[in-house]
């Protein structure tokens, strides 16, 4: 991706020269052992933290790289939905004016907004981009040996003729979450839902890999999940836990976290992954309080 000058002779508030470098080895080496960190940092086990740094590198050789001396910063520009979408990859070098620096890379670029990618629980980055909204976290926890359903609650798989009521309804759902979380329009946000769900469930409820669960207590339905087994080495992927709204606040939400500890060993596996969008403070506080520790938190700002 070429710099058009906007590398060239510019600060980033402590003096020093902003200058694209044309060989990334340096930079790539440093930055890969970075990422490896932060997800070691989070409880991954070493097969996973090398899957997720994987997906961390995805698009590498698009990035434009460049230096102050004292740091790094790595920027590129893609497509999301029609719109050209910034994104800073890497920011080491001190003081606000490397990000500055990355955001009018971007917008020259003709990004309308950027994003960024926060591995683990890294203060420091999280500081530097304060103002940026989150638009979302991949959160996991490692389960127990043996989750024992709580009492009065039980789980069964969903029956075939109950699918497409309960897909509507995680479509809906999906819509809504990505609209709150003020990423993208609503009529964006029905596309994305559409091939989100056409990637991830292909085969519809034979789709290979997923399960489909009722949640009961007291003669009725109180909830439903979705999980995908071996999403990741070792790893469930709970796409849905969800307690319906009219049987909240019940404690169900913190049963419905064990329904999916539970069915992470079903499936093989001895972690949970989840993500929640930005704005769901509701479940973000679940997750916290259950120990689910931040994988990835994304960040946007508008330019």
């Amino acid at each position: 991706m070429n710099d058009n000058g906007s590398g060239n002779g510019n600060g980033n508030g402590n003096g020093n020269a902003i200058r694209v470098v044309p060989d990334q080895a340096e930079w790539r080496a440093g930055f890969e052992e970075r990422v490896l960190a932060g997800y070691r940092a989070a409880g991954c086990p070493e097969p996973l933290a090398r899957a997720l740094l994987e997906r961390a590198l995805k698009g590498i050789d698009d990035w434009t790289v460049a230096t102050d001396g004292a740091g790094w910063i790595a920027v590129g520009v893609a497509e999301d939905n029609g719109a050209a979408v910034g994104r800073i990859h890497d920011l080491t070098a001190p003081g606000a004016g490397a990000r500055e620096w990355a955001e009018r890379w971007c917008a020259e670029q003709g990004a309308q907004r950027v994003e960024v990618r926060l591995t683990g629980a890294d203060n420091a980055a999280a500081a530097t981009f304060a103002g940026y909204l989150v638009r979302g976290q991949n959160r996991m926890r490692t389960v127990t040996e043996r989750p024992e359903l709580p009492p009065g609650l039980a789980v069964r798989r969903l029956t075939e003729e109950e699918y497409p009521g309960w897909y509507a309804g995680e479509e809906a759902a999906y819509v809504a979450d990505i609209v709150r979380a003020g990423a993208l329009t609503p009529e964006q946000a029905r596309t994305k839902s559409d091939e989100d769900f056409a990637r991830h469930l292909p085969q519809g409820y034979l789709t290979p890999g997923h399960a489909f669960y009722a949640l009961e207590a007291e003669g009725q339905v109180i909830g439903t999940g979705w999980v995908n087994h071996g999403f990741l080495p070792g790893v469930t992927f709970g796409f849905s836990l969800e307690v319906y709204e009219e049987h909240r606040g019940k404690g169900y939400g913190r049963a419905a976290m064990t329904v999916g500890e539970w069915a992470a060993r079903q499936g093989g596996d001895g972690a949970l992954m989840f993500n929640v969008f930005g704005g769901n403070e509701v479940a973000m506080g679940l997750y916290e309080a259950t120990g689910f520790a931040v994988l990835d938190e994304f960040r946007s700002f508008k330019l």
